[in-house]
């Protein structure tokens, strides 16, 4: 991504360019500034009234025409995101899929009930209680998954009654305009707006929404959830990770070895659940070890376009730099194939004898690298597990399952997922990370119904 100066008019412009061949610009536009952002957001709130007003159904039909045109355009959408964000074609495919049953699970969310009635305490009358939208809803959302997490945070939204104003990654731009042409041919004008940008397009909308989701980097998220506050409006922030798997050694090893190198390097390490810290329990260590390198070592690296492809390039060269260099003071145990291609590649590597103190062990990665820890037992594994600032989500790899229930509530992590990768979201359930992982409520689910809505209560007296 490259930037040029500020011009005048507090406009910027921007270029997004194809990880994979930094040559091909896939997209070139001009961030708007503060007062249009402003303006975005008041056009919004003007079309709220009639957007809510408009009922359940209406707003029903418009969220299940989006998901089946999103899914008409699939394999067009899952090119985009190849080309945009260096996503690996299966991976990219399997992304749009999962948008379009997002818009499809929050189509039938209009018509579930928005309160409950209640007797009184005594004497005649009803209590009771209604849940209504905010407003406009600022959305602030990352490239990484730039169709899913937009609408994840869009969809329930827009069921509850609220506008939308995103402002997408830059490097996702040109996937958050396309989601929106598709959406605005079902949604009246003012209702779903894309507004491209930075920090100052980011902050303006921070100023003027009614509730913000933020999904990006932790420092950012502080930043967002500190101006939030500040104006006492709803907020919800999913940070950064540094995950862990945990293998018992009563563990299928070959399986849990497979699961984790994909979630070390799956789409170049570039997810918030991505896993960097791989905890051996016991005499798991050796078989794990040995069937842990092997698995890096085989990972297909190269062109996102191919559908035998793992691991693609990273988002920037700024990335690939950091993530490339691995430190001199840790030992590599294992190092995957490299790609000779013009894009921003970086080999799956897996590494051991990591000092306590290195940055490794506490800041998060975000690409395909990840270290191997020895644990004296369970409980040893959970300590290390939770010895970082994040607790996003963990994964546990045993064949006793009374076992991993023992040490599931010890573990200070959102979410646990058992025999499957730290990667993986179930989009109708909660989702989000406890300590610097997440700020506010959870996404997803039910969940997101009741952020985007506040509760009201009415006492009817006769």
């Amino acid at each position: 991504m490259t930037t040029t100066p500020q011009t005048p008019d507090d406009a910027t412009s921007l270029v997004s360019r194809n990880p994979a061949d930094p040559s091909d610009v896939v997209a070139e536009f001009t961030a708007p500034g503060a007062f249009a952002t402003a303006d975005a957001t008041d056009r919004a709130r003007a079309a709220q009234t009639g957007w809510l007003h408009g009922g359940a159904a209406a707003r029903s039909f418009a969220l299940s025409a989006v998901a089946g045109a999103v899914e008409a355009a699939a394999e067009e959408l899952a090119g985009l995101a190849v080309r945009e964000v260096g996503k690996p074609i299966a991976e990219a495919r399997a992304e749009v899929a999962r948008t379009v049953a997002i818009w499809r699970y929050y189509a039938q969310a209009p018509y579930e009930p928005t309160g409950a009635v209640h007797e009184t305490a005594a004497g005649p009358g009803l209590l009771l209680t209604r849940r209504r939208p905010h407003g406009v809803a600022g959305l602030i959302t990352p490239w990484n998954f730039p169709f899913a997490i937009p609408s994840w945070k869009a969809a329930p939204a827009l069921a509850a009654g609220n506008t939308v104003v995103l402002k997408p990654a830059p490097e996702a731009t040109a996937c958050a305009r396309r989601l929106a042409e598709i959406a605005q041919r079902f949604l009246p004008s003012g209702v779903f707006t894309v507004v491209p940008g930075g920090p100052t397009e980011g902050g303006a909308l921070l100023s003027t929404a009614d509730v913000v989701s933020f999904t990006g980097s932790t420092a950012v998220g502080a930043a967002v959830v500190r101006a939030a506050t500040a104006r006492g409006i709803p907020v919800q922030a999913e940070m950064g990770g540094l995950n862990a798997a945990i293998v018992l050694p009563d563990a299928d090893i070959e399986r849990a070895a497979a699961h984790i190198a994909s979630a070390i390097a799956g789409y170049a390490g570039q997810k918030c659940t991505a896993t960097s810290r791989v905890i051996a329990v016991g005499a798991a260590l050796e078989p794990l070890r040995e069937a842990l390198a092997e698995a890096v070592r085989a990972l297909p690296v190269g062109d996102p376009a191919d559908a035998a492809t793992v691991c693609g390039p990273l988002i920037s060269a700024w990335a690939r730099d950091r993530v490339g260099a691995v430190p001199a003071d840790v030992s590599v145990l294992a190092t995957g194939a490299t790609c000779d291609g013009p894009g921003w590649y970086a080999a799956p590597t897996l590494v051991e004898k990591v000092p306590q103190s290195h940055r490794l062990l506490g800041e998060e990665v975000f690409g395909p690298i990840a270290a191997l820890l020895p644990a004296d037992d369970l409980a040893d594994a959970v300590r290390i597990s939770n010895s970082v600032p994040y607790g996003l989500v963990t994964s546990v790899h045993t064949a006793d399952l009374g076992t991993a229930l023992r040490g599931l509530d010890r573990l200070d992590t959102g979410m646990v997922r058992v025999n499957a990768p730290s990667t993986g979201v179930d989009f109708h359930l909660p989702f989000g990370g406890a300590k610097a992982s997440a700020h506010g409520p959870r996404e997803q689910g039910h969940a997101a119904m009741e952020f985007y809505t506040s509760s009201r209560t009415y006492t009817l007296a006769p």
